[in-house]
């Protein structure tokens, strides 16, 4: 049994889409950013926090990676041409999607006000989607890496979600063909069904 610190509405959404995926049992421990607990756990105060038999994992994709790994699903084997590809797709994704909308996050409400910019939302958006045609060029199937779902779908997916709340672009036919497949799996759905 996991425990997943975090909610729903944050990245510990990829991961306890990953354990659905994987069907393996979890608790979700739904404590905000930087409580008390969270603190205790990672001393950057952010989510997800995955405890695997006590141990604390931080940061959603070593947490979808290490739960990848030790279970054999969701990835392609270590040391493989086709890892090293995932790997690449996901590196782009996380360097070119998740952290241009957490720039925007970050300059809309999570800086202190005196810090913040919100000139630079018209720069992220046209890079976001800029970017967005850049990674799904590199789409070979239904999903990032061909016919099997791996970690990047998560990541791109959880991004395209955050991209909507954010006001970002949504005119992509290529991404709104790909969201479509991936958000159709049932641990996806059944997921979603318990956002508040």
């Amino acid at each position: 049994m996991y425990d997943v610190i975090g909610g729903l509405s944050s990245r510990s959404f990829r991961v306890m889409w990953m354990l659905e995926e994987l069907g393996q049992p979890y608790e979700s421990l739904p404590e905000k950013p930087r409580s008390e607990k969270v603190l205790s756990l990672n001393p950057t105060g952010k989510v997800p926090v995955l405890l695997d038999d006590g141990v604390a994992i931080t940061d959603s994709t070593a947490i979808l990676t290490y739960l990848a790994d030790k279970h054999g699903a969701l990835t392609f084997p270590a040391g493989t041409i086709e890892r090293a590809h995932q790997d690449s797709i996901t590196h782009q994704v996380l360097d070119e999607i998740d952290a241009v909308l957490w720039t925007a996050a970050r300059h809309s409400f999570v800086l202190p006000e005196d810090k913040r910019v919100p000139e630079v939302k018209s720069s992220l958006i046209w890079e976001y989607s800029r970017n967005l045609d850049f990674v799904l060029a590199r789409r070979k199937g239904p999903y990032l890496m061909g016919e099997m779902m791996t970690i990047p779908d998560i990541i791109l997916t959880h991004c395209g979600g955050w991209a909507l709340s954010a006001k970002f672009p949504t005119d992509n036919d290529d991404f709104k063909d790909y969201l479509k497949i991936v958000r159709a799996r049932p641990a996806f759905r059944k997921l979603r069904e318990k956002r508040p």
